[in-house]
């Protein structure tokens, strides 16, 4: 403060008290008893509240937010609309076309819906148009259409796809040509074309998601999965059933099953996929037949589950209720077109029962025997 001008008259063009003379040297000495002292302290002052404001006014003037500046982060999320979070959501990067084609079409638990296709069955007027029609007609299971994941085996039956439907995927196949006919059952095409389709099925549980695999000869009528048991790993309809959902005795169907990812399913994927090689020219569910009671088979743990036909039907044993049926499956009906003219007439018949619009006493279903 040595530097300061203790005139007392003025500083830097402020006036620090009146003119000189006996009234000014009165009001000076006003502040202390000394009146140096008493202009000094003025200085003081006035240097203050001048830095003080000049500071603000920098401030101001730098900042596009000031209110922002002046509080912590922590009182501030309320101002921005947008934020919700200070910590940043994480996404997970798919690492191959088939996961992205699973994330894109996943439930909230990570359940995606599966059919397998080849270029006959997608042909128009074919099996894929009466399955995405079923959905779309059926209580409660035109929504579920968005998780539907359609496996292509062949380049043509992936091209049809992409044009009426959300999600497909081709797997990549060399021998495609082959598994693009219509391929009578047990042929070496068909077969080749089953154990394509457990492959898939097997790397879509080792992705950690559920799956519920549908033939596409298979009409959605209602949505299933309010009737599948809650604690079960491994859920699968039947051809013939005997009243007991735990009774491995039950004539299984395997182009409906209802599957959770965990290490018991995964390993018995696996032990079933190579079981194939102990058994040639077998299909998958002869292969399920011949291992479902051995000593490995226990030992990894899994829960079974049988459908009931009344809710899970089929050719080979209709729903006996049409009120409470969730799906009917094309199951023993042999050819492409005796599929494709038999679902024409249960899907008829579903039309014609939602039209009535009342519970019916006995099911009939247009279906030749």
């Amino acid at each position: 403060m040595k530097s300061l001008s203790t005139d007392s008259s003025s500083f830097s063009g402020y006036e620090l008290a009146g003119p000189s003379g006996t009234g000014g040297r009165a009001k000076s000495r006003s502040i202390g008893s000394d009146s140096s002292t008493g202009q000094r302290d003025m200085i003081r002052v006035v240097l203050l509240l001048t830095t003080v404001a000049l500071s603000c006014l920098l401030v101001y003037k730098s900042v596009d937010k000031p209110l922002q500046v002046m509080l912590p982060q922590w009182k501030t999320s309320w101002y921005s609309q947008n934020q919700t979070s200070l910590k940043p959501v994480q996404h997970k990067e798919p690492v191959s076309e088939l996961e992205r084609v699973l994330m894109s079409a996943a439930m909230e638990d990570n359940t995606v819906i599966i059919t397998a296709l080849n270029n006959a069955w997608t042909a128009p007027n074919s099996t894929f148009d009466l399955f995405l029609e079923s959905f779309q007609t059926g209580l409660g299971t035109e929504r579920l259409l968005k998780h539907v994941i359609a496996v292509c085996l062949d380049s043509k039956a992936y091209d049809r796809c992409m044009q009426v439907h959300s999600h497909c995927y081709l797997i990549n196949a060399t021998d495609s040509d082959e598994l693009a006919g219509k391929n009578r059952f047990m042929s070496p095409g068909y077969l080749k074309l089953i154990w394509r389709r457990m492959d898939l099925l097997r790397e879509v549980l080792s992705l950690g998601y559920n799956f519920l695999f549908t033939d596409a000869d298979i009409l959605w009528l209602r949505d299933p999965f309010p009737r599948f048991f809650a604690n079960a790993d491994f859920q699968i309809s039947c051809d013939d059933y005997n009243g007991k959902p735990s009774d491995k005795t039950n004539h299984v169907n395997s182009g409906f099953t209802y599957v959770k990812a965990n290490n018991k399913t995964r390993n018995f994927y696996k032990y079933w996929c190579d079981s194939s090689n102990r058994f040639p020219k077998r299909h998958d569910q002869h292969v399920f037949n011949s291992i479902k009671n051995e000593p490995i088979v226990a030992e990894i743990g899994i829960t079974m589950r049988f459908l009931d036909t009344v809710y899970f039907g089929g050719f080979c044993e209709p729903s006996r209720d049409i009120n409470v049926v969730n799906t009917m499956h094309a199951n023993c009906c042999i050819g492409l077109d005796n599929k494709v003219k038999n679902l024409k007439a249960a899907l008829e018949d579903w039309k014609k029962y939602l039209l009535a619009n009342t519970t019916v006493t006995e099911t009939k279903w247009n279906i030749p025997p």
